[in-house]
């Protein structure tokens, strides 16, 4: 079959039995032909997980041979032992390439406070290293592997020129609650062939991950497990990116990825809409950031478009409450291309109709512009509906 993951990967997803239901995978396992560099970006949470410990130490690095994740357990809050487990699940990881322990990082997600099921690991890490592929059909089984509420798999590709050199990057996330900006609130994995080195790659992700996955938000709620790592194989060829080349790369990551973060609010627990927030004309990026987060983590701004209720007041008011000064007289609102609200006044327009469009379409467009500056952001969340309340309600963590 056509090669799908970038030279030099390998991948493949399985059920171990972790999820009582078969058809679910639960262990995803991605190996590298040769060592290669690898960048993560990690939760903020001051609770972490096992796994985050260990990747946290191992990244940036230049010799990482493989990762393995596992679904329906998170290993968080688990002490010693979860620490001893993570670091054993790596180890078990990286005899698949015949690498060394500490070449291998480790992803989990799922409940928190139980211990994983070392024996149901290990033969799920044997049974994934006999599936190891790099076509579509491996990489969407891989991206299955990492899923827990997610209605559907998260996955992004593209090839891009650079110089002479077409460059391969792919990437899975997954998250569908529990979703609060604070690193990159999800796990992903972004692999690419490009030559990097360990810095730059450190260094791009995270610029990277502020404009896309830390630009979203299910309910503001920080995981425990929140990871994202991207390797680099350098199988593409020639000396590690930089200047101009490398800006180009990072454009590139940039666009993947913001395709990738807004497919995890839109696929929120019971959520119905997509809210894409702009937030324009403010005197800085993180007064921009501010506004809009506070705007996308309202309940009543949430379930408003829930209703399919073109209640500007409720947007309006949650960006006064979010501490960031601003002239309120220079406040203007646009819902899916509406004016509903200008200069710090309403102004009149057809409800109906802005309602009806709320409702058809799958995505509202809240746009808030001020006249403070010229820093603006794109954030991403979902509504709130009871679905979401029945989920929570019942998902034991």
């Amino acid at each position: 079959m056509t090669r799908f993951v970038p030279a030099g990967f390998r991948v493949a997803g399985v059920n171990c039995g972790i999820k009582s239901n078969p058809s679910k995978n639960d262990l995803t396992l991605i190996v590298t032909d040769q060592p290669c560099v690898a960048a993560g970006v990690y939760t903020q949470n001051l609770i972490f997980a096992a796994p985050v410990a260990v990747d946290r130490a191992r990244t940036p690095s230049a010799r990482i041979r493989a990762i393995v994740a596992n679904s329906g357990n998170a290993n968080a809050c688990t002490g010693h032992r979860g620490l001893r487990d993570a670091l054993d699940m790596a180890r078990q990881g990286a005899a698949v390439c015949q690498a060394a322990e500490d070449q291998a990082l480790v992803l989990s997600t799922g409940i928190i406070g139980e211990y994983l099921p070392m024996e149901k690991i290990a033969r799920g890490i044997t049974l994934a290293a006999q599936n190891l592929d790099g076509d579509e059909s491996a990489f969407v089984q891989a991206a299955r592997g990492i899923l827990t509420t997610d209605r559907q798999h998260k996955v992004a590709d593209r090839t891009v020129h650079i110089g002479d050199r077409p460059i391969r990057i792919v990437g899975m996330a997954k998250g569908a609650g529990m979703i609060g900006p604070r690193m990159a609130t999800l796990l992903g994995v972004l692999l690419t062939d490009a030559p990097l080195s360990a810095g730059s790659a450190q260094n791009v992700l995270q610029q990277v991950a502020d404009a896309s996955f830390n630009c979203i938000s299910v309910e503001g709620h920080t995981s425990t497990n929140d990871t994202l790592l991207l390797l680099a194989s350098g199988q593409a060829g020639g000396e590690p990116l930089a200047g101009v080349e490398l800006a180009q790369f990072q454009k590139a990551l940039l666009g993947l990825c913001e395709e990738l973060a807004p497919l995890i609010p839109a696929d929120g627990e019971g959520a119905t809409h997509l809210i894409t927030i702009h937030a324009n004309g403010c005197a800085t990026p993180a007064a921009a950031r501010q506004i809009a987060q506070t705007v996308a983590n309202s309940a009543l701004v949430k379930t408003a478009v829930a209703g399919a209720d073109p209640n500007w007041g409720r947007i309006v008011s949650a960006a006064g409450y979010a501490q960031v000064p601003f002239d309120p007289a220079g406040v203007t609102l646009r819902v899916n291309g509406h004016l509903l609200y200008a200069r710090g006044e309403p102004v009149a327009f057809d409800a109906a109709a802005v309602s009806a469009s709320m409702r058809a379409e799958p995505e509202t467009r809240i746009e808030l512009a001020f006249t403070e500056g010229q820093a603006g952001i794109r954030f991403w969340t979902s509504d709130l509906t009871a679905e979401y309340i029945r989920i929570n309600a019942d998902y034991h963590t």
